[in-house]
């Protein structure tokens, strides 16, 4: 009886380390990307296909972010009081946020590919009505993913049960096709910003007419660092776990580190507003994101 409770408070004790994980998160993440907004609101009026892709993202990291104080109560008391439906939405909201994040990052990353390498032939592409409709695109594939997942969820909880939110279903449950869909798509868009940040380096070294356009050489290729570092160690390893169906030991750290994406996010509009927008006003030349 005794090994029991020391396990149950050793569990406890081990789930209360990620409620100070994400509490620590909420903490960066929550004043980081309202003020990203709001300067992407206040500033850029949304002229540009970038600034429509940002403020995407961060809307998309707002809505994880605002709920995980009640992430942060499960993992710190092991109950769950708001219901089965309340666990549903936040869990859809952290799953949203890993793909939007995944395919608005790439976005980000073609949007530059194009204003670099091809500014001239790219024009037409490039404009903020093109911008939304690609946003919308996004939101709704994105909800029609949610259909499967949903139905998962809700054959295989008990809305009775105050200690099963944010444990991971088992593998018979998990493994759905939107699991599948989400990690081909993942594996996709790295690739994809892969090839964006070679033909970049390459355009910025080899032709100087390119690389007279970019004022800031370095913040252009952070930007591009940033955006593989976050889909190496934040996005792919939970898709990838979803998938394959690791142990819940193993799963519960990639989530967390999952959500430190949207503390990385706002890394992206600073170093783009340093390398583009700012010098974009004080001259003609440069390139406009």
């Amino acid at each position: 009886m005794a090994d029991t409770s020391s396990d149950v408070e050793g569990g406890l004790e081990q789930t209360q380390g990620y409620a100070v994980a994400y509490g620590c998160i909420l903490a960066l993440g929550l004043p980081l990307n309202a003020v990203s907004l709001w300067i992407l609101l206040r500033r850029h009026s949304l002229k540009s296909p970038s600034a429509v892709f940002m403020v995407n993202l961060a809307m998309s990291d707002l809505l994880l972010v605002t709920f995980l104080p009640t992430r942060i109560y499960f993992y710190w008391t092991g109950t769950w009081p708001f219901g089965r439906m309340a666990c549903l939405i936040i869990q859809m909201l952290f799953r949203n946020n890993i793909r939007s994040s995944s395919i608005f990052i790439t976005f980000i990353s073609v949007d530059r590919l194009l204003a670099i390498v091809y500014p001239l032939r790219s024009r037409h592409l490039r404009t903020s009505s093109n911008a939304w409709k690609a946003a919308a695109v996004l939101w709704l594939f994105v909800v029609l993913t949610n259909i499967p997942e949903i139905n998962v969820f809700l054959r295989h909880s008990n809305d009775n049960d105050t200690s099963t939110c944010f444990k991971f279903l088992q593998r018979s449950s998990v493994r759905s096709a939107a699991a599948y869909l989400q990690l081909v798509v993942v594996c996709v868009l790295l690739a994809v910003n892969i090839v964006c940040t070679a033909m970049v380096l390459w355009t910025l070294r080899s032709h100087l007419s390119a690389s007279a356009r970019v004022q800031n050489k370095v913040n252009v290729m952070l930007i591009f660092a940033i955006n593989f570092v976050m889909f190496t160690i934040c996005i792919l390893p939970v898709s990838l776990g979803v998938t394959i169906s690791y142990s819940r030991r193993v799963l519960m750290p990639m989530v967390c580190l999952a959500s430190v994406n949207c503390c990385l996010d706002p890394l992206l509009y600073y170093f783009s507003f340093d390398a583009f927008w700012k010098k974009k006003e004080n001259n003609s030349q440069a390139i406009a994101l």
